[in-house]
């Protein structure tokens, strides 16, 4: 329904809105509304926002009266910062009334003269819009912001982020602020036709065919009980070789599909994640009922990440793999040691008499033979140099040589594996590359020898022994070689995978060349930076020789602290211990007086002060969680490293599914951003916390766990770093709140 004008401009509230046309979700939380148009709380940043200038000072003392001067004056910084009309019944912030009234040498008690004559105001604000050259927003404003926020509405769906750059947008276009109401509105209709655009952008190339193999995703799978949407989505399992190629054949199924799986490229990555995200979480019946573009789009989205994540998955697997070939050959090639230590031991013993004797007979000029069969009979010393013969290990002492062991476990996936990956190798890996492509070759041809031709200069030392033999590359250590560099490279970076976000190339990350030169010509490339090498280096030079210069100079004045430069070099003195032994008393003093009570309940109480639980929202709906204690639950898991199956075992009457459930519609990274940013609000306002400074940096030595991720089933707990960013701020809350 189109917006209805119902006043002047004047007033500063040019437009009312029925209830009907109010977002029929919530776009915005009551906190983030607060936040659009807050006020800055650094009082440096109030001063430079509302320090008035000369001439401002002249044109509000031309005013008759002190209540019309202090009034003009605070109408004037308000439209200034933060850009909209002070409301007739609305009192001023009070540090901007008390900056503003400072300068004016005015009381601030006279507003409320001021504030008797509503028809003052409006004069005053007909005055101030041509002086600082702003626009009321109308109409016209609407359709042209509405028009221009559609390529930020592409990019996310979180509302904050759009009401942000509404705002921004019309300050510097000078046009008077609406009332938060009209921006959220704005935005909702903005994410509305984006989201009509996404789909659109996704199945564009969708030929009819294609189309019925994406509904026949949603159809039971022949042989199976679940759909072949199900079966796309099935987790990897333990690292097998049948796991794997498992993997393989349902990415292969993906590409079967015939579209583009690069189409993802069209929209903003965060935009793809976080359909595909919500298709996740769907129901294959409610996925069923969609209409056909956005059922289409979907499911398109949904099959791009999933090969991504099958990619992602079988390169993980491979690792896991190999890594296990390796420690069961060394664990092997340690056992046997073990086993036989007593035989070695034995030998050693005789061999160190028999040198003993012979170097007695040198001495004493004996016969050397007569004196080895006087420890021990000829014949069993013969047999004991074949019994060494084979005790003895490589001269490496080395555990590769039982890694050939795994050969036919490798061979069960490696031709697979290489068959379906798409490798880019940067320069340091492209004879690799060249291996693992006459690997291709072989296992196409049906070819049991390497080629003479085939690349070496990759071959470590260590398996230089093994691989080349005195009759020629030998086979299977050649491959098992290729395949654990390729491992190797992969994790380094030295190679990528096309359509794999944790191998991804590099370039990938970046603007294409085309586009990077285009806007570079057209000026219209706006970075921070120099955009060309020498530039660069210069500026950073420059930096660099200006901090240099005054290290120097505080050197020379002895002034440096907590170091010393002399003739030795430079001495840096090390940090001492600045918390004093007393302190350890009275920690442990205080938490004497901490009552023992569940972790929840104390949870549950911080709670109780911020409302940190209501930015859980669902997913699609954005309602907020309806058992906090179960969401409490959750947390902890996630927090400890527990995993949901543990912790549910671990809370009477709590099942593995609940939390499950819990953890896929209200558990994201920014639902956490958001329950973070309370509690630190709420943190940042309780005066002992100003002992740890301006809150502007953090230190913390937890470790970073996936929120709801399929790791859970390790069920490992990390003793030391356990606790969660979110956890360790929670209690630092109830630390200060009880102290």
């Amino acid at each position: 329904m189109p917006l209805r004008r119902t006043q002047v401009s004047a007033t500063g509230d040019p437009y009312s809105l029925h209830s009907s046309t109010m977002p029929r979700r919530e776009l915005l939380t009551s906190s983030e509304r607060l936040e659009l148009l807050a006020f800055p709380t650094d009082e440096g940043e109030l001063i430079r926002l509302y320090t008035l200038t000369k001439t401002d000072l002249a044109f509000v003392r031309q005013h008759r009266g002190d209540h019309n001067r202090l009034g003009i004056a605070v109408l004037m910084s308000y439209l200034r910062s933060p850009g909209r009309v002070l409301a007739g019944d609305e009192n001023p912030h009070r540090p901007l009334i008390d900056i503003v009234g400072g300068q004016l040498g005015v009381p601030v008690d006279v507003w409320e003269l001021y504030a008797e004559r509503d028809a003052t105001r409006r004069s005053h604000l007909l005055e101030l819009l041509p002086r600082l050259g702003m626009e009321q927003f109308g109409t016209r404003h609407y359709r042209s912001i509405s028009a221009w926020l559609d390529s930020t509405a592409l990019q996310t769906t979180r509302g904050i982020v759009l009401a942000q750059t509404v705002v921004e947008e019309l300050r510097r276009r000078l046009i008077v602020l609406p009332p938060v109401a009209v921006i959220e509105r704005l935005c909702a209709e903005a994410m509305t036709r984006a989201q009509r655009k996404v789909f659109a952008l996704l199945t564009e190339d969708l030929s009819p065919e294609q189309r019925i193999k994406l509904d026949q995703l949603l159809e039971q799978r022949e042989g199976s009980r679940y759909s072949a949407l199900s079966w796309l989505r099935m987790p990897p399992g333990a690292p097998t070789p049948r796991a794997l190629l498992g993997h393989i054949e349902r990415l292969n199924a993906i590409r079967d599909l015939g579209f583009a799986l690069d189409a993802g490229q069209k929209l903003h990555q965060n935009r793809l994640l976080q359909l595909a995200r919500e298709a996740g979480q769907t129901a294959v019946y409610q996925l069923k009922e969609y209409e056909q573009a956005r059922r289409h789009g979907t499911l398109v989205a949904l099959m791009i990440e999933t090969a991504a994540a099958l990619t992602d998955e079988i390169v993980d697997l491979d690792d896991r793999l190999i890594g296990s070939f390796f420690t069961k050959s060394k664990n092997k090639y340690e056992r046997a040691f073990a086993e036989q230590g007593k035989a070695i031991n034995d030998k050693v013993r005789l061999y160190a008499k028999v040198g003993a004797a012979l170097v007695d007979a040198r001495e004493q000029g004996h016969d050397p033979f007569a004196a080895i069969e006087a420890i021990v009979p000829w014949d069993s010393f013969s047999a004991s140099v074949k019994e060494a013969a084979e005790l003895a290990r490589d001269q490496d002492f080395d555990a590769l040589s039982l890694i050939g062991e795994h050969y036919p476990q490798l061979r069960r996936y490696a031709p697979a594996l290489i068959e379906t990956l798409q490798l880019r190798p940067a320069p340091v890996a492209r004879e690799l590359i060249e291996a693992v492509e006459v690997l291709r070759e072989m296992n196409r041809d049906g070819l049991r020898k390497v080629p003479q031709h085939a690349p070496l200069g990759f071959i470590r030392r260590r398996w230089e022994a093994y691989v080349l033999g005195p009759e020629g590359i030998d086979r299977r250590f050649y491959e098992l070689c290729v395949m654990a560099e390729l491992k190797n490279s992969l994790r380094s970076g030295d190679v990528s995978v096309a359509g794999s976000r944790q191998s991804r190339d590099f370039e990938d990350y970046l603007m294409p060349h085309s586009e990077f030169d285009r806007r570079l010509t057209q000026g219209e490339l706006h970075v921070a930076v120099p955009t060309t090498g020498p530039a660069y280096i210069e500026e950073r030079m420059s930096l660099l020789r200006s901090a240099l210069a005054q290290t120097d100079a505080l050197v020379r004045e002895d002034k440096l602290p907590d170091a010393e430069l002399n003739s030795a070099g430079l001495k840096i003195s090390p940090l001492e211990n600045s918390v004093p032994k007393e302190a350890e008393a009275l920690r442990d003093a205080l938490s004497s007086m901490l009552p023992h009570i569940k972790i929840t309940d104390l949870l549950m109480e911080v709670d109780r002060w911020t409302g940190f639980t209501r930015h859980f929202t669902h997913l699609k709906t954005n309602e907020p969680v309806k058992d906090p204690a179960l969401l409490l639950t959750a947390i902890l898991a996630d927090a400890t490293n527990l995993g949901l199956g543990k912790m549910a075992e671990s809370c009477p009457g709590t099942s593995p599914a609940k939390p499950s459930w819990l953890v896929a519609w209200h558990i994201r990274d920014e639902t956490y951003s958001k329950a973070l940013a309370e509690i630190v609000n709420r943190q940042h306002r309780i005066p002992f916390a100003t002992h740890w400074g301006e809150g502007t940096t953090s230190s913390a030595d937890s470790q970073r766990y996936r929120a709801g991720g399929r790791g859970e089933a390790a069920g490992q707990v990390n003793a030391k770093s356990g606790l969660c960013n979110l956890c360790n701020v929670l209690v630092s809350l109830i630390c200060f709140n009880r102290n």
